[in-house]
C-alpha cells in the first residue's frame, strides 16, 4: 500500500503511494502471486522491505490495520518509510560481519546495531526522530570507512583463487 509503482514491463498499471494494490486481498496477501509474472507484475518478486512492513504493523501499531482504522494510514506509511531505512541499515551492518574488522571497528558496528535495535523497541515517535537523527549519518560514515577492510577481504579471496587465461593449459 505505501509504495508507488509505474506501469512498465515489470508492473501492469500505475499505482500511487498510499493506495492499496488492486491485487491485495483482505488478508493482505497477493491474490495473483502464483501468476504475477504472466500478468505483468514481475517487479513484485524483486521487492523486499526486509520485514519492515510486518514490524510496523505488529510492533509499532500492535497489529492494527489501516483498513480497519483508516486514520492510521498516513501514520503507518510514515513509520514504514522510517522502518525500511532502519532495516536497510541493519542489513548493511550485518553484511560487514564478513569483513576483517579491527576491534574498534567491530565495537563501533555493535554500537550502531544497538542504536538500530533500541531495547524498548521502536515507536512512532522514535521512528520519526530516527529519520532526522544522527544514526543514519553515523552508519553511512562508518560504512564509508570500511574500504580497507573490504580490500583486505577481496585480496584474500583473490589470493585463494586461480584465474584461467585464454590460452589452453596455462593458469595464472
Amino acid at each position: 500500500m505505501a509504495l508507488a509503482f509505474d506501469a512498465s514491463e515489470k508492473f501492469g498499471y500505475d499505482k500511487p503511494a498510499g493506495v492499496a494494490c488492486r491485487h491485495l486481498d483482505q488478508d493482505f496477501r497477493c491474490n495473483i502471486h502464483d501468476r504475477r509474472d504472466a500478468l505483468g507484475f514481475a517487479g513484485c518478486a524483486g521487492y523486499d522491505c526486509l520485514g519492515a512492513g510486518n514490524r510496523v504493523t505488529r510492533s509499532v501499531f500492535s497489529g492494527a490495520s489501516w483498513r480497519d482504522r483508516p486514520e492510521l494510514k498516513s501514520r503507518m506509511q510514515n513509520a514504514f518509510r522510517a522502518m525500511r531505512q532502519v532495516h536497510r541499515l541493519l542489513d548493511l551492518l550485518l553484511l560487514t560481519q564478513k569483513l576483517p574488522l579491527s576491534a574498534s571497528q567491530a565495537d563501533e558496528r555493535e554500537n550502531l546495531l544497538a542504536a538500530l535495535e533500541p531495547g524498548e523497541g521502536w515507536s512512532e515517535a522514535g521512528l520519526s526522530e530516527f529519520e532526522n537523527g544522527p544514526v543514519p549519518k553515523a552508519v553511512a560514515d562508518y560504512l564509508s570507512r570500511l574500504d580497507k577492510a573490504a580490500e583486505q577481504m577481496l585480496a584474500g579471496q583473490k589470493g585463494g583463487m586461480h584465474t584461467i587465461s585464454a590460452s589452453p593449459g596455462s593458469e595464472t
